[in-house]
């Protein structure tokens, strides 16, 4: 488990897939700015989540009281790491996702030897991409026509932190 302030990170169970699959199949928890196109079987999260592995891993966004309110997913895609998120709508607003956001970059860059970190967020997601600058991540460029979302082809911004931009830890206050 990643310790932070007010949120922490646990590696996703098999026990969890029953929640993740509730949450990935309602449009309401990606929100207006993502695909609609999770929509998959109990079985097919299950089949997605054994091909996991040392390249791929999903957390649970946990508050301190152990409520689960939300999800971060990070894969390999060539050299870096790349991070996702999305929170409980009643959740969101409240600076959870940041700290989720901070405590991925603060793992990441402790325990895997990379250079460098990314996220995209739909050209209209302000909220995303406030939690991406306050994680440290800089804006980088805008990918054209990145996403096809609620039937319409829309930007992404692209996000990135390097190591040297980081330095040191945040956030990460202890990993168990």
């Amino acid at each position: 488990m990643l310790e932070g302030k007010s949120v922490n990170l646990r590696v996703a169970e098999k026990e969890d897939l029953p929640l993740l699959s509730e949450w990935f199949n309602r449009p309401e928890f990606a929100g207006r700015y993502n695909p609609l196109d999770a929509q998959e079987s109990k079985t097919d999260i299950e089949k997605r989540y054994e091909k996991l592995g040392s390249e791929k891993v999903w957390f649970l966004i946990l508050k301190k009281d152990g409520s689960r309110i939300g999800y971060l997913g990070m894969g390999l895609v060539g050299p870096y790491w790349e991070i996702g998120y999305a929170l409980i709508s009643s959740e969101r607003g409240k600076g959870y996702c940041t700290e989720a956001a901070q405590l991925a970059v603060d793992y990441l860059f402790i325990s895997k030897d990379v250079v460098r970190i990314q996220a995209t967020t739909h050209i209209e997601n302000v909220a995303s991409q406030k939690v991406l600058e306050m994680a440290g991540f800089q804006r980088e460029g805008r990918i054209r026509r990145g996403i096809f979302a609620w039937g319409n082809w829309a930007d992404l911004i692209l996000y990135g932190i390097l190591r040297e931009e980081w330095k040191e830890p945040k956030i990460l206050t202890k990993t168990s």
